[in-house]
């Protein structure tokens, strides 16, 4: 029936979910098991990610879908260096990653993470102004095979993977972030109005506006 359940739903499904669906008293951790063990030699596995369960291609059959990756928008590194930046040290506002780069965050990268689905807005920091932050998604832990924002790879991993080495400064510090992806300082709660989250992306988008002006000017 879990099976089911999983080739079925449109998107992963967490303990819950699937227990919500079960005949009352089912052992659902037992039940995940033995399906995970059932398919661990297959092509397909089932894996938990972002606290979720869903069916994966089996990582030793990755390459048959290169075609497909291919196919895929690249980020430039800049953007690469930046999804980095929002990963471990979320939530972070533009200016924090800026000063973590040593540079500006060029026009147009933090909206590109954003149509990816791998960055949101995450609220607004206590501080004088408000600035907007930003975090990871759900989909960014899913793309990534992270079962929790805990499990970014350390710094020399970062670098052999190419995201750790144009501009950013020779001190830069890789932190270790914690099972939230954050403090959760000024992140937007549930029963908080819509127009909250509004005003947070009419800021963003206001930003990237005065970034154009300012790249044209220069």
């Amino acid at each position: 029936m879990i099976e089911a359940l999983l080739f079925a739903a449109a998107e992963p499904l967490d303990i819950d979910s699937i227990a919500a669906r079960l005949p009352e008293g089912a052992d659902v951790g037992a039940l995940i098991e033995d399906l995970q063990k059932m398919y661990a030699p297959r092509g397909v596995n089932l894996v938990r990610l972002a606290n979720k369960w869903m069916f994966r291609t089996a990582d030793d059959l990755t390459f048959l879908m290169e075609r497909e990756a291919v196919q895929q928008r690249k980020l430039s590194r800049a953007a690469m260096e930046t999804l980095a930046i929002i990963a471990y040290h979320q939530p972070v506002t533009r200016a924090e990653i800026e000063e973590i780069r040593g540079v500006s965050v060029s026009k147009g990268t933090l909206d590109v993470l954003m149509e990816t689905g791998w960055v949101r807005l995450r609220g607004r920091r206590k501080v004088p102004g408000r600035p907007v932050t930003y975090g990871t998604t759900e989909e960014f832990m899913i793309h990534f095979g992270l079962e929790n924002i805990g499990d970014l790879p350390g710094h020399e991993e970062l670098r052999a993977a190419g995201l750790l080495e144009a501009n950013l400064p020779p001190d830069f510090d890789v932190p270790t972030p914690s099972a939230e992806g954050g403090d959760g300082d000024g992140d937007f709660s549930e029963d908080e109005p819509e127009q909250e989250y509004g005003e947070a992306l009419d800021d963003h988008l206001e930003s990237a506006g005065e970034a154009e002006v300012a790249e044209k000017a220069g």
